[in-house]
């Protein structure tokens, strides 16, 4: 099997595994990275959202052979460490707005805010209503109204 290497969570990884393994299982049963989780494989339920070179994706649904040596990944057991706090804003935000009930979509519904939050800014505006619609993250639980309030509460943390 062919070496896969690419910088994870900010320091680069080598494993050695088939070209058409699905990046997923790379993180999660190759290198014990949890947070990105397993929901649909089909890039439906968003469960695994991360960020690849600083943009969401969903890494149940790209070939490891498809990230190159240069690549960013970052789940979200890196994403303090974007900002060198104990926790990035938008974890804050969350834990303050009681978010979580199950917890499985958590992180692929950090991740996308955050992802979102940085678009948005870099378009220089705020988040809208339609912004918040367009998060197409599944929460089991229906935590819907909390997780919205969290994105807003996040961005004003983001600055």
């Amino acid at each position: 099997m062919p070496d896969q290497t690419f910088i994870l969570n900010g320091k680069r990884v080598t494993v050695d595994v088939a070209d058409d393994v699905r990046l997923l299982w790379v993180l999660r049963d190759r290198l014990g990275v949890t947070g990105p989780k397993y929901g649909c494989g089909l890039r439906v339920c968003r469960a695994c959202t991360s960020h690849l070179n600083g943009e969401a994706f969903n890494p149940c649904a790209v070939q490891v052979k498809d990230i190159g040596p240069d690549d960013e990944v970052t789940t979200i057991e890196g994403l303090a460490d974007t900002v060198d706090t104990a926790l990035h804003p938008m974890q804050e935000a969350w834990l303050e707005n009681d978010v979580a009930q199950c917890g499985y979509c958590q992180p692929g519904q950090i991740m996308a805010a955050v992802d979102l939050v940085r678009r948005a800014r870099a378009e220089g505006r705020d988040i809208t209503e339609a912004d918040l619609d367009a998060i197409r993250n599944v929460c089991r639980c229906g935590t819907y109204h909390r997780i919205r309030e969290a994105i807003q509460e996040g961005a004003r943390r983001m600055g």
